[in-house]
Formats: C-alpha cells, structure tokens, sequence
C-alpha cells in the first residue's frame, strides 16, 4: 500500500511540474474558497480533537498545537493559501546563463524537488501549508497526520481533496492518508520519494531521522537563547524577552534559555528589571546561583535552580533557564554549544557587538533587538512553510517556496557533439561565455 502511494505521487508529479503558474495559483485559490466556507465544520470536527487530546490528557504544548481556533490561527492558515498564490512563480528561473560554443547554450534553472513526505503530529493547519506550498513549487505531497488530531485531518483533507479534484492538478499530487499507515514502510520509499518533513515532537523528528535513507528536512529541537548585552536598552530587553518566551511557549522558536552580561547581572536594580518582567508574566525562572543571589521582589514560587541540563532543554512553557556571562564572545561560544542552531538573539545598543553576535552564531536564525518569535515563514513573507529546517545543506530556517527547489542544467545545441571538441578527440575549443539572463 504504501509504495503504491510513493508510486503515484512519483507519476503525478510529471504531470504536476508541467503545469503553468496560472493553473497552480487558480487551484490555491480554489481551495481557500472551499476551506474558507468550511470553516463552522473544520472548527467543529477540531473541537472534537481537542477534547479528545485532554480526557487523553496529552502535553500541554501538543494541546496548543492542535487548537486551530485559538489566535486567529484559521484565518492565518487561509491567509497563507492566498499569499502563496500570489507569489511569483518558482520553477524555471534562470539562474546562470552561459555560450559554451556558438549555438550551444547551457541554462540552470530552478526545478521541483519531486516528492514530499509530510509526517506531523498535532498542528492540522500543516494540511493547507504544505498542500499550498507543494502546488505552488510543483512538487508533489503525501501528508500523514497524527491520531490525536485525525477529525480536523480527515475534515480539511476532504475539502482539500474535493476541491483538487475540479482542477488540472493530477489527483495524486496531494494525498492525504487518513488511515493509519505504517510509518516505517513509507520511509522506505527512497524511490519514489525525495524529501521526509517531519512536523511534531523531538522524539518523532528523531525516530524519523533515524529509521530513513531519505533525506530528512527539519529540526529536533528549538532551544533559543536571548543574550542581553551590558549596552542593552533594558525596557526594550524586557519586551523582546517576555515577547519570545510568552507569545507562544509551545512553539520552537520560543526562547528557552536568557544570557545576561555580568555586568547587568552584578547591578540589582537592572538584572530585576528584565526579570521582574518575566516574572510578571508568571514565567519560572531557572537560575544558577550567581542570579539567585541578585533577585528581588519576585515571587519564591517563579524562582528554581537551574538542574544540569537546564541549557540543554526545550521547555516549551512558561520556564526560561538564566545565567550570567562575561561578553558578546561568552556568549557566541555557550550558544554553539548548547543551542540546536535554530533562532538567537542579541539585544544591544552597541552595533559592534551585534555584528559580532551576527558573524558569530552558527544558527539558521540570528536576531538583532527583536523577538525570536519571528522565526517563522508567513512572518517573513513566504506565505507559509513547510518547516523550519536546522540543517545547513540545502535550505535553513523556515522553508517556504525556494527551499523547496533545487535545479537542472538545461543544454541547447544544434546537432553538436562532444567528440568534435578538446578532451574528447576533437581540436575544437569551447567559449564559455557568461550570457544575460
């Protein structure tokens, strides 16, 4: 079964690739018509996932991925579709142009990836992101959601497929596999299918990277750090700060972890006004002892020792580990290594010390006086994303239309032969020469 599925999304996608931009942008179109009118029975369907998650008393953070009510969360997710559309077409940019004789033309344009392998738990709004995405770029989608969110999934999955079926897309460019496949046997697909995506926990992302030959697109962890510079406008670091940590805990690029110069953290009065901030927002603070001794006039109960992996981990609510460091090069150095290089930010006056703080963090995202909750794909105006990847081939950070490309080389010639030219036993040489494109 699942490589029949593999098999057919392989085939549509020949047919897919092929299609214009027009074709593919009337279809998004269509389908956020369709999910836009739907919207009363996806809500409902995904009511019934949310109290399924909670007499099953799943995570917190889950929970807060699956509600698509919540922080207009739809509207977002229709918005995308619409953005993604109207984008300009990605396949067939011309992106090196070059004589290499007369009449003998070579081109590198941008092209499909091919096949996609979406595995996500929770976050149903991932159906229209990546169905969205896929279209647009011409890739083909095999989308498999978790249980706990199979009512919204099987909701939008209907609509999607109802809709794409009235369109020039082949009916197997997206598939959205309601049952409950096996995993494994879709991830032994390295045949048919050119990319894994998966979107979910750090124990699925890892479970994913390990049992696959197929490349693997995404990030186990988001452990993002703030590191508040001596030059720091202290109001301004208590927004940025409380901003990344409380706009919405459960997602990866929320910060986990806050590094204070020393010599903020020796000064009371300015370590208490970036903490009080926090505490005020009812974050707990995860404190080594050079911090504990400087807090005041924040409630005991929001106070705890940091424990050993304290930097090594993803709270994904409302806790934050916090310490103190000598400089902008401390820094750097305890972000390399216990950062998962997602998203960092530096909060400073000095622009020296930012470029620095820039130049010097190995992450897909690196912040400057703003939030680390901008780490996101319609935030940067990409529409949607189909993921944030930590990897550092191919595409990083979130991934939106052109991480979703690769590209070939297209040559046109007029009967010319390799054996006519040098190095093939021919006498004739080649011009190699940079076209305009």
């Amino acid at each position: 079964m699942a490589e029949q599925i593999a098999k057919d999304a392989n085939q549509a996608f020949g047919v897919l690739k092929t299609l214009s931009n027009d074709q593919r942008s009337a279809a998004l179109h269509l389908i956020h018509d369709a999910l836009k009118a739907a919207k009363l029975d996806i809500l409902k369907a995904n009511e019934q996932d949310m109290a399924a998650a909670e007499k099953n008393n799943l995570a917190a953070s889950l929970i807060k991925r699956l509600d698509l009510a919540k922080n207009d969360k739809y509207e977002t997710m229709l918005q995308g579709i619409v953005d993604v559309a109207a984008l300009p077409d990605p396949v067939g940019k011309v992106t090196m142009a070059k004589k290499i004789d007369e009449g003998l033309e070579l081109h590198r344009v941008t092209a499909p990836l091919g096949v996609l392998l979406i595995i996500f738990e929770s976050r149903p709004e991932v159906i229209a992101n990546i169905s969205a995405l896929a279209i647009k770029s011409g890739n083909c989608a095999i989308l498999k959601g978790g249980k706990e969110s199979y009512q919204t999934f099987k909701a939008i999955s209907d609509v999607v497929n109802q809709t794409l079926a009235s369109t020039p897309v082949p009916p197997h460019a997206i598939q959205l596999i309601q049952s409950r496949e096996d995993v494994a046997d879709l991830l032994a697909q390295d045949k048919y299918i050119d990319l894994v995506i998966p979107r979910g926990s750090n124990a699925l992302v890892r479970n994913i990277k390990d049992n696959t030959k197929i490349p693997v697109l995404g990030h186990a962890d988001g452990i993002c750090s703030v590191f508040v510079d001596k030059e720091a406008d202290l109001a301004k670091a208590a927004k940025i700060v409380v901003d990344s940590k409380t706009n919405y805990p459960a997602g990866c690029n929320a910060v986990e972890q806050l590094l204070v110069h020393q010599d903020i953290a020796s000064d009371k009065s300015k370590l208490n006004q970036v903490l009080s901030a926090l505490a005020a927002a009812e974050v707990t603070l995860h404190v080594v002892p050079e911090i504990k001794a400087q807090i005041e006039g924040i409630d005991e109960k929001l106070i705890k020792d940091a424990g050993p992996d304290s930097f090594d981990n993803e709270f994904l609510s409302f806790d934050i580990a916090v310490k103190p460091v000598a400089d902008v090069d401390a820094a750097i150095a305890h972000i390399n290594e216990h950062s998962s290089k997602h998203t960092d930010c530096v909060v400073t006056e000095n622009k020296e010390v930012a470029e620095r703080f820039l130049k010097g963090i190995d992450s897909a995202g690196v912040y400057w006086n703003c939030s680390t909750r901008f780490a996101d794909g319609f935030r940067y105006g990409f529409g949607t994303e189909v993921g944030i990847s930590t990897n550092k081939i191919h595409a990083r950070g979130p991934v939106g239309l052109e991480g979703l490309m690769s590209y070939q080389y297209q040559l046109r010639g007029n009967g010319h032969v390799a054996s006519e030219y040098v190095g093939a036993g021919g006498s004739k040489t080649f011009v190699h020469e940079d076209l305009p494109f």
